[in-house]
């Protein structure tokens, strides 16, 4: 069974959030999602409460298959502010394990330096292409390099996750989880 950080910052985008906690483990997936601040409590960028299932210093040192990061403002901010969250994507990067990011999240992953001559999108104007001259920035819903993936914001959260089901799991488990949701 495939494991799955998804770190909760104060301002982080509902959508993006709830939609990829909800559709991973409806996939048999575990989803942890760990607050950054003192307490599980936090507000999302819409004044929406969410509680996550722990801080995530209760966590830090648990093996995961996968670190996957929410978008929105100031929820990005708050993850690129914090040194944990960028410790957590680089350890994740030298062991070869999946990181994701979606909105303005890969910015977190271009300060990291992850995406350093990678392919990568986000939320339009979030990746600067003068700032990050040695990114390849594309206009793609979602960008898979190597295990790096990256998408561009609440519009494209459920396929994200669809695609990330289909790779920690495989297709016939995304197929079941996507017929249940009735796109059609």
């Amino acid at each position: 069974m495939s494991k799955v950080l998804i770190p909760l910052a104060d301002g982080c985008e509902e959508l993006e959030a709830v939609t990829l906690i909800d559709l991973l483990r409806r996939a048999g997936i575990t989803v942890t999602t760990a607050s950054l601040s003192a307490q599980r409590q936090l507000t999302a960028s819409r004044q929406v409460g969410l509680v996550a299932d722990c801080l995530l210093d209760e966590v830090i040192n648990n093996d995961f298959d996968m670190i996957v990061l929410p978008g929105g403002q100031p929820g990005t901010d708050n993850l690129n502010n914090d040194e944990r969250i960028h410790l957590l994507v680089t350890q994740f990067q030298q062991a070869g394990k999946y990181i994701a990011a979606i909105c303005a999240a890969p910015i977190v992953l271009a300060d990291a330096g992850v995406l350093s001559g990678r392919h990568a999108t986000s939320y339009p104007g979030a990746l600067d292409p003068q700032k990050w001259s040695d990114i390849s920035i594309s206009n793609d819903a979602i960008v898979m390099d190597d295990f790096i993936l990256t998408s561009k914001g609440p519009g494209t959260a459920m396929d994200f996750a669809l695609l990330i089901i289909e790779l920690l799991t495989d297709k016939t488990t995304r197929d079941e989880v996507e017929a249940g949701l009735v796109r059609s």
